[in-house]
């Protein structure tokens, strides 16, 4: 079967690109495991400090691909145990991308919905196309979620939206998934790809230890207890705080010239 997920490295930003346009990107086992296997080779890459998950042709992620479950097998597969063992896979891809150290954006066009918005949910940034739709859509699907869409969209949103948007699924706006927070920022379809690389690129020039830091703060921040996390910050700052890199922040500012990083 030919690999449903792409992968191209420009500089230091990984894009990764869901590639079955035909079917709207709908999800199934095998792409899933490829964006699994091109995940696993990214987060260990020092070189590489941002990832754009997108998806080629007009769709970000439909979901899963509910015309064929069998096929999928993501659905319903051999057995209980199958099943159960394919999600604890797809569920370690989803851990592995939502805590990976590199910052992460979803660039979405199109329809985003189902496990397609889990994925979305997970990355660290979100920004959609003007012609973006989203759509929970398990209920409908007769499903009751997966993929962790509904812990990470309580606490993006807070949990009296998530109840909302998941016990009442519906078509949601680009301009309305915004003024929510759903996504970061609206922009042209045409410019969509564009806006997420430059995104990429400011991220990728700020200075490499400093960026990894703070993704884990972040990371951190929603998981653990103050005075854990207190602890694991000051650690993480005085890391950084020694490093060359804090040094030439200071030297570019006062020559008033871009700083070059490299990551000491």
């Amino acid at each position: 079967m030919a690999n449903r997920v792409t992968t191209r490295i420009e500089g230091a930003t990984a894009t990764i690109e869901f590639d079955n346009p035909d079917r709207r990107n709908a999800l199934s086992f095998d792409l899933l495991h490829d964006l699994g296997a091109a995940l696993s080779g990214l987060s260990s890459s020092s070189h590489v400090r941002v990832v754009i998950l997108t998806g080629r042709g007009s769709d970000f992620c439909v979901g899963t691909d509910l015309a064929a479950p069998r096929e999928t097998k993501t659905v319903r597969g051999e057995s209980v145990a199958d099943d159960t063992e394919r999600f604890r896979q797809i569920n370690t891809m989803l851990n592995h991308f939502h805590q990976m150290p590199q910052v992460t954006i979803a660039a979405i066009d199109g329809g985003c919905a189902g496990a397609g918005l889990s994925l979305a949910l997970a990355a660290d940034l979100r920004i959609a196309s003007e012609r973006a739709v989203f759509n929970t859509a398990f209920l409908t699907a007769g499903l009751p979620g997966d993929l962790g869409g509904i812990w990470f969209m309580s606490r993006l949103l807070g949990g009296a939206l998530a109840r909302e948007l998941y016990l009442m699924p519906r078509k949601v706006s680009a301009s309305e998934a915004l003024g929510l927070g759903l996504v970061g920022s609206v922009v042209p379809a045409a410019d969509l790809q564009a806006t997420a690389q430059d995104t990429a690129r400011r991220l990728a020039a700020a200075a490499p230890l400093a960026l990894r830091s703070m993704k884990q703060n972040l990371l951190q921040s929603s998981t653990t207890a103050l005075g854990d996390y207190l602890a694991a910050e000051a650690e993480r700052l005085v890391q950084c705080a020694r490093s060359d890199d804090v040094q030439e922040a200071a030297a570019a500012f006062l020559e008033k010239r871009p700083p070059v990083f490299t990551g000491r």
